[in-house]
């Protein structure tokens, strides 16, 4: 039998759905300081300046790069700060050869 999770709460979700989401607004902003800061240093760097596509390829790159490692790190804090984590069945559980306390 599967255990319920607490995100199937409608309350326990909206409360950890609102936090990724401020989560995700908090790291847009980091990207884009992280995004100006490259092209701050690609433009002091650069001997011949930049071109419209370094630009975007620089603000692409730079940018998705951060958001995407938030959003995949904001689903585990989500995931473990709800019980979502503890709510899986462990196949392994009763097993002794899967524990880990050997030397």
């Amino acid at each position: 039998m599967v255990k319920p999770s607490p995100l199937d709460n409608r309350d326990t979700s909206a409360i950890a759905w609102g936090r990724y989401r401020r989560l995700m607004l908090g790291m847009a902003l980091v990207s884009t300081l992280a995004v100006i800061c490259a092209l701050l240093y690609l433009h002091a760097t650069l001997p011949h300046g930049l071109t419209i596509h370094m630009i975007i390829a620089t603000t692409a790159g730079v940018g998705l790069s951060v958001m995407l490692g938030a959003a995949l790190m904001g689903l585990v804090f989500l995931s473990s700060g709800s019980g979502h984590d503890e709510a899986i069945e462990d196949p392994f559980e009763n097993d002794p050869e899967m524990k880990n306390d050997k030397p």
